[in-house]
């Protein structure tokens, strides 16, 4: 469950990936973290995990590109980032897990078929 303090991370993530900046990103990131990622096949996604800070702040860094713009909405009942192009179409869904000031886990949804409740939204 999310505290108080965790929403303020993700704002702050969030905020770090409007920037494109992989020093602002890697500087909210434990020294462990893990992102999980999912294509499912139809789109280029890590095949494996991605571990480290620096690893994943970079995995992150070419995730959130010019023209796109991360927000942060409700991901599964908590605060996540939901990644959408400037005309509005979702591209990416991060769920987030949090610990103190740091994030410790980042699952990415690029998945078309799993982004369809994203779209439906538009």
């Amino acid at each position: 469950m999310f505290k108080r303090g965790d929403h303020a991370v993700v704002h702050r993530f969030a905020t770090a990936c409007r920037a494109g900046s992989a020093g602002a990103i890697r500087s909210l990131l434990a020294a462990d973290v893990v992102a999980v990622s999912d294509g499912g096949g139809r789109v280029a996604a890590a095949t494996v995990p991605v571990r480290g800070a620096a690893q994943v702040a970079r995995c992150l860094t070419e995730l959130v590109r010019p023209g796109t713009a991360p927000s942060v909405e409700a991901v599964n009942g908590e605060p996540g980032v939901v990644l959408r192009t400037l005309d509005g179409a979702v591209v990416a869904v991060l769920s987030l897990k949090v610990a103190g000031p740091k994030v410790v886990t980042v699952w990415i949804v690029l998945n078309p078929d799993k982004l369809r409740h994203w779209r439906s939204r538009e």
